[in-house]
C-alpha cells in the first residue's frame, strides 16, 4: 500500500510547475504575515515522510521533487505549523481491508510522531488548542494530528481513542468514495449510500464529541454536513473546501450550507486544489501518460529510492512534453476565499490548502508562497485582527470548544 501511496502523490495529484516568478510581497505586508500565528489544517506532508532518502529537515524543490512543505520552506514562507494528516486510501469494506487500513494509519500516524521526536528544537506536538501559540512564540513549529478518511478505524468507534492518544484532534468521515460511516461527495456511483451518516458514522460522531475531537466534513456529503451540524454537540469543520456558489463541484459547499456552518460555530477552511477550484481544458495526452505511469508503479510492492528517481525522471518527461498549460491560478484561489468571507463572515474561514496532496496552483506552488495570501486580504480590506482569525484563530477555537465540551461531559 506504501509504494501505491506514494505513487499517487507523486503520479496522480500534482500539477506541472512550469510558470513565471512569483510577485513579491511587500515588506509591510510581509512583516504583517510574520506577526500572525499561522495553521494550515490541511498538510498531506506525512505522506513525504515515507518517501525514500526524503527529509523534512532538508529544503526540496517542487519543480523537481513535486513536494510542497519541509521545515526550510515553512520557515521561509512563514508558516507556524498544521494539521498534518494520517491519510489512508479507500479500500474495501471487508475485515482484511479495514486491518490492513488500521496497521497503515497506525504507522503514518508513527511517522508524524517520529518527525516530531527527531528534532524537538524545530517541531512540537500540540494537544490543545493552547499549545500553539507557546509553540510558535519558542520558534518551533507546531504539529497538530488529524486524519482524512475513518476507513481504518473499521467497524470499532473504540479504536478512536488510540488515536486520540496518539495526538489526532480532527477527523474526516469519508474521502473519495462511500465508506463504512457516510456518503462521499465524490463517490464513483454518484449516488447515496445511506443518506448522510450511517449509524456507525452517528457512534463515531459521538465518541468524537466525547473525546473532544473535531469533526471534519470536508470530501464528505452535503447530507453528511447536515447530519453533522444537526447532532454534534461541537462546531464542524471543513478542514479543505470550496464554494460551489464559485464553482459547481461535488467538494466544495453553497452558500446555504455556507451559512449554516457559521450559524453553529463552523468554520470552512479553504483549499487550493486547482480541480474544485474551476473547469480546466482537458488534456489527454498528459492524463493518459500519467494513468500509464501510476498503473506500473502499482506493480511495485515496494518503492526505492531507485525507484522514485526513476519515477521523477518520468514525470518530469511527461511535464515537458505535455504540459499543463490551462491551470487554476492564485486569482482562482481568492475567489473562494473572498466568496467565502463574504458569506460567512472572517469568524467562519480560515485556511487548508491540501499541500502535499494535490493543492498549489499558478502563483502559489508550495508554502513558500503563503504570505501572498495575507498580502491579498490586507488588499481586499481585511483587518489584522481578521487576518488572525482566518489562519489561526477560528479553529484553535473550534478546537477549544470541542475540548470544552468533551472535559464538560455534555
Amino acid at each position: 500500500m506504501r509504494a501505491l501511496m506514494v505513487a499517487a502523490a507523486l503520479v496522480a495529484s500534482q500539477p506541472s510547475y512550469a510558470q513565471a516568478k512569483d510577485p513579491v510581497v511587500s515588506r509591510k505586508d510581509r512583516a504583517l504575515h510574520e506577526r500572525l500565528l499561522t495553521l494550515d489544517t490541511h498538510l498531506d506532508t506525512p505522506a513525504s515522510l515515507d518517501l525514500p532518502g526524503w527529509s523534512i529537515e532538508e529544503g526540496h524543490n517542487v519543480k523537481t521533487d513535486y513536494t510542497q512543505v519541509d521545515l526550510p520552506r515553512m520557515k521561509q514562507g512563514g508558516l507556524d505549523g498544521g494539521f498534518f494528516a494520517i491519510y489512508t486510501a479507500q479500500g474495501p469494506l471487508t475485515v482484511e481491508g479495514f486491518r490492513n487500513a488500521r496497521d497503515f494509519a497506525i504507522m503514518r500516524g508513527l511517522s508524524i510522531r517520529q518527525m516530531v521526536a527527531a528534532d524537538p528544537v524545530n517541531f512540537a506536538l500540540a494537544l490543545k488548542a493552547e499549545d500553539a501559540a507557546p509553540i510558535a512564540a519558542s520558534g518551533r513549529r507546531i504539529v497538530y494530528m488529524s486524519i482524512e478518511n475513518a476507513y481504518p478505524l473499521g467497524e470499532d468507534v473504540s479504536l478512536l481513542k488510540t488515536f486520540y492518544n496518539m495526538g489526532v484532534r480532527v477527523v474526516g468521515f469519508a474521502h473519495f468514495a462511500h465508506n463504512q460511516f457516510a456518503d462521499s461527495s465524490t463517490d464513483p456511483s454518484k449516488k447515496p449510500r445511506y443518506g448522510g451518516l450511517s449509524p456507525l458514522g452517528r457512534a463515531l460522531l459521538g465518541e468524537m464529541n466525547r473525546l473532544g475531537i473535531v469533526p471534519d466534513a470536508s470530501h464528505s456529503s452535503d447530507q453528511v454536513l447536515d447530519d453533522l451540524l444537526a447532532l454534534s454537540s461541537t462546531p464542524v469543520l471543513l478542514t479543505h473546501s470550496g464554494c460551489k456558489a464559485v464553482y459547481e463541484h461535488p467538494r466544495n459547499i453553497d452558500d446555504d450550507h455556507l451559512r449554516a456552518l457559521a450559524a453553529k460555530g463552523g468554520v470552512i477552511q479553504m483549499n487550493a486544489y486547482g480541480t474544485y477550484l474551476r473547469a480546466s481544458r482537458p488534456n489527454p495526452e498528459r492524463q493518459k501518460a500519467l494513468a500509464a505511469l501510476f498503473a506500473e508503479m502499482r506493480e511495485d510492492a515496494k518503492l526505492s529510492e531507485a525507484a522514485r528517481e526513476r519515477l521523477l525522471a518520468r514525470r518530469q518527461e511527461i511535464d515537458r512534453l505535455y504540459p499543463d498549460t490551462d491551470r487554476p491560478s492564485f486569482d482562482d484561489f481568492m475567489a473562494h476565499m473572498l466568496h467565502a468571507l463574504k458569506v460567512a463572515g472572517p469568524d467562519h474561514v480560515g485556511i487548508g490548502l491540501d499541500w502535499d496532496g494535490g493543492g498549489g496552483v499558478s502563483g502559489m506552488e508550495d508554502v513558500t508562497a503563503v504570505p501572498r495570501i495575507t498580502a491579498a486580504l490586507v488588499a481586499a480590506g481585511y483587518s489584522e485582527a481578521d487576518l488572525q482569525k482566518i489562519w489561526s484563530g477560528n479553529v484553535l477555537r473550534v478546537l477549544a470548544a470541542a475540548e470544552a465540551a468533551a472535559a464538560s461531559g455534555k
